[in-house]
């Protein structure tokens, strides 16, 4: 895949990007969604865009073997980092790009791929966004979420069943087996380059009502 292929000339926006990270379920999606939607709220459509992490895995639909197989989601080695730090570097370049788009079900990149414009803020979501310094280097600010394993197991569970037509037999050898050890491994320590940390709702709403006032001047 060449890097032009997903380059395309915009505006001179400069965006400011925001990287949100935590474990799987640890609620820093709900948190992006919340922020855009409050910003929508504050300042308009058009203000600003979340780009996810699970874009950009890679596709292994070849070594696949079974529900809660094989194939470690979790392991940093799964996502193409270089291909989104190659996106978030256009946008702050003020080019949009044409970003992949990945089938949980099949575990294949569709053919299909998302546009984002350079708006003026880019909330970037993933667990392992944080790991890579390619990628966090271009992060002007890092929000992380530590969030108790089992709040963050019985939501991935639910998420896991209903969305991506899992088993809860799969999703759970693949809690226990990846998805934990994988966290304490590399997601857990990334909280060191965070410049805020979310502990509780107490800190949620916080830092809510932190960023959506500070982001847009």
């Amino acid at each position: 895949m060449q890097e032009t292929d997903f380059i395309k000339p915009s505006s001179q926006v400069r965006p400011f990007i925001l990287g949100v990270a935590g474990g799987s379920g640890s609620g820093k999606t709900f948190f992006s969604e919340a922020l855009v939607q409050e910003l929508t709220r504050q300042h308009g459509e058009g203000v600003c865009q979340i780009v996810y992490q699970d874009n950009f895995y890679i596709d292994q639909s070849h070594r696949f073997d079974k529900d809660g197989g094989a194939v470690n989601f979790d392991h940093p080695d799964s996502i193409d980092f270089s291909l989104l730090a190659q996106c978030l570097r256009r946008l702050k370049a003020g080019e949009s790009v044409q970003i992949p788009t990945y089938d949980f079900a099949t575990h294949k990149r569709r053919n299909e791929t998302l546009e984002v414009i350079p708006k003026k803020i880019i909330i970037v979501d993933g667990i392992l966004i944080f790991h890579t310094q390619e990628v966090r280097d271009l992060f002007d600010d890092l929000v992380f979420f530590q969030t108790p394993e089992e709040l963050r197991y019985s939501r991935r569970l639910e998420r896991d069943v209903k969305e991506r037509g899992r088993t809860p037999e799969g999703v759970k050898e693949q809690f226990l087996k990846q998805v934990k050890p994988m966290h304490d491994l590399f997601v857990e320590p990334s909280k060191a380059f965070a410049k805020t940390i979310v502990h509780d709702l107490g800190d949620y709403n916080q830092a809510l009502k932190e960023y959506s006032l500070k982001l847009v001047k």
